[in-house]
């Protein structure tokens, strides 16, 4: 009988060419549209090797207005995900999605004060609708308590900008930036702060601010709805662009043109929401 190759040893070197390796630890979203999938489709879009972990299943409910049906996934299973990839690669760069419980986040903050990933980029998803208010609460108080200070970049959107901030209100370019600095005071963190369809004008503004430059990223607005996945791939593909080697800067940058294009080519569904496409990205 034929013998199968063998394995090669994960201490092993890696091919010249070999892409770099990006962890999503994140949850399933059962249309495809956010969470690990659509991580796992912007890393293979940024040609990278994407690897993901999961952290809980999400199906929208078609008979309760779209709702989330949220189910965590077990402690012990997410433990035993990590294990096995961190025994097959040394992971450098990481994105974290959405965690979801307290329980979640205590085992993906261990396995970073285990590991020291180089780049842990944060998508810090604070409300999940599947929830009830008083667990979202739990949840969101032990993300900005375990997982942002191990964060090296973060990604919020324009709600999750003034939570992290404890502003009251964002309502203009000016408005985000200074949410930008107090994230980064907060975490000592890259921010990417997102206005997106949020500020009024023709245009979708981003705020970078890194502790010390403040760049304002503006593409034109593509409609005035959010397109579901475009969070999710931006901090995907800024990770793959960092994890490639570039400057935080020309990674928020790279990803921004993809998210746009992603945008513009997004995918029509019987759901009352867009998905972006990736592969507009060309």
């Amino acid at each position: 009988m034929a013998q199968l190759p063998s394995a090669a040893s994960p201490d092993a070197p890696a091919a010249p060419d070999a892409p770099a390796v990006v962890l999503t630890i994140a949850g399933s979203e059962a249309t495809g549209g956010a969470g690990a999938q659509t991580d796992l489709k912007t890393f293979q879009q940024s040609g990278v090797f994407g690897i993901a972990a999961l952290t809980c299943i999400v199906s929208f409910d078609p008979k309760n207005d779209w709702n989330h049906r949220f189910v965590p996934v077990e402690p012990q299973v997410i433990t035993d995900q990590l294990e096995a990839i961190s025994a097959a690669y040394t992971i450098e760069t990481v994105k974290i999605g959405m965690l979801g419980t307290p329980a979640t986040i205590e085992v993906v903050a261990g396995w970073l004060a285990e590991h020291t990933p180089r780049t842990v980029v944060l998508d810090p998803v604070l409300i999940c609708k599947g929830q009830e208010p008083g667990a979202a609460l739990d949840t969101d108080q032990a993300l900005k308590q375990h997982i942002l200070p191990r964060a090296t970049f973060v990604t919020p959107n324009h709600f999750e900008s003034i939570q992290l901030s404890g502003m009251t209100d964002i309502d203009s370019v000016e408005d985000l930036t200074e949410a930008a600095r107090r994230i980064h005071d907060a975490s000592g963190a890259v921010v990417l702060a997102k206005g997106g369809v949020r500020l009024a004008g023709d245009s979708a503004q981003d705020v970078f601010f890194d502790g010390s430059h403040v760049d304002i990223l503006t593409a034109p607005k593509i409609g005035d709805v959010a397109v579901s996945g475009a969070g999710c791939t931006l901090a995907a593909a800024v990770a793959a662009e960092l994890g490639k080697g570039a400057d935080p800067l020309t990674a928020a940058r790279t990803a921004k043109s993809l998210v746009t294009a992603a945008i513009q080519g997004r995918v029509s569904s019987n759901a009352p929401f867009d998905a972006v496409w990736q592969g507009a990205a060309g």
